[in-house]
């Protein structure tokens, strides 16, 4: 390789719309390693849930930041960079290339540009006045949060799910802090020249068939026992305020187990949120720069097609094949 940045490829797309498969196939194809970019899958006990890629459907192929954490730890994107930095660093060890796979695009911006986000783990008043509100709302917290997130920064209240208090309460401080949008700033980082030789998929399908492999999909989790799963994870002492159980799958089934609705609510609302969740990363996939659109139609569902390209596109911008 003449280059002198190290290759990275990506390989990701909105939920249920394969990339498991073909991630594995890429990486038997150019001598890969898969490094997950789930918010989930990183959780030991969360495997229906989270549709964790199993032993078998590995092939063989080394996975990265599967079953690293439990599911009272927390996970934020800078655990991720680090976490996925270690990784790839093992990978080029091996003489190998690393393949980032996986739905959150937050993740894999952060990665792919070395974005500091200036995490700053210290206690200090302003977010500890905001901690304190958000004890005192007790259920409202999210909302009510969000929403001054909304009125400062309204990019950052885009990005950051109002579930994800500690992420809305970090924006929040860092704009009462230094009077500058964090989104701001780490668009000013997403501009940075990316370190590494990358090439970046998005793998796309027809909305209405994407749909359809969602809900079959849910309906898939509920056959394996997603509610038997909920329940082991809830006798562990997990619950909603968790990061982990604030996952799709899990606080839907969890509010019916809490009796906030019945099992045929929560399939629907986990459906339905499910099909939301999905255009947003594809309306979030379509904000990055450098992407390669690899739709699924247009190449008849061909893995091995799809495969040719992305080896030509390897050759060309001298990305390492075994």
């Amino acid at each position: 390789m003449t280059s002198v940045k190290q290759p990275l490829i990506i390989l990701t797309g909105p939920t249920a719309v394969g990339k498991t498969a073909l991630s594995i196939e890429l990486a038997k194809a150019v001598g890969g390693e898969i490094i997950s970019a789930d918010s989930m899958q990183v959780y030991r006990h969360m495997d229906i849930g989270s549709a964790k890629v199993t032993k078998e459907e590995m092939e063989g192929i080394p996975h990265y930041l599967i079953d690293v954490l439990d599911p009272q730890d927390d996970f934020n994107v800078v655990t991720f960079q680090t976490m996925a930095k270690q990784a790839m660093n093992e990978i080029y060890s091996h003489n190998k290339v690393p393949i980032i796979t996986g739905g959150t695009g937050f993740y894999i911006q952060a990665l792919l540009y070395d974005i500091d986000f200036k995490e700053n783990d210290e206690k200090n008043p302003v977010r500890e006045e905001l901690e304190q509100l958000a004890e005192k709302l007790g259920e409202n917290a999210p909302q009510v949060l969000h929403q001054k997130l909304q009125e400062v920064d309204p990019e950052a209240a885009a990005q950051i799910h109002a579930n994800n208090i500690k992420r809305v309460i970090r924006a929040i401080e860092y704009f009462k802090q230094t009077g500058e949008k964090i989104s701001q700033h780490n668009e000013e980082m997403h501009q940075k020249d990316s370190p590494y030789n990358f090439l970046y998929y998005v793998l796309t399908r027809d909305r209405k068939v994407l749909y359809e492999r969602i809900d079959r999909r849910v309906d898939i989790m509920m056959e394996n026992g997603l509610v038997d799963e909920v329940k082991k994870l809830k006798d562990m002492g997990c619950h909603r305020g968790q990061t982990s159980m604030q996952g799709l799958g899990y606080k839907e089934i969890l509010d019916y187990l809490d009796g906030g609705c019945t099992l045929e609510e929560a399939v629907y609302i986990l459906k339905r949120d499910t099909r939301h969740f999905a255009k947003r990363q594809l309306t979030w996939f379509r904000r990055e720069k450098d992407v390669r659109w690899l739709d699924l139609d247009q190449y008849q569902g061909n893995t091995d097609l799809i495969l040719a390209d992305i080896l030509k596109d390897c050759e060309q911008a001298e990305i390492v094949l075994k």
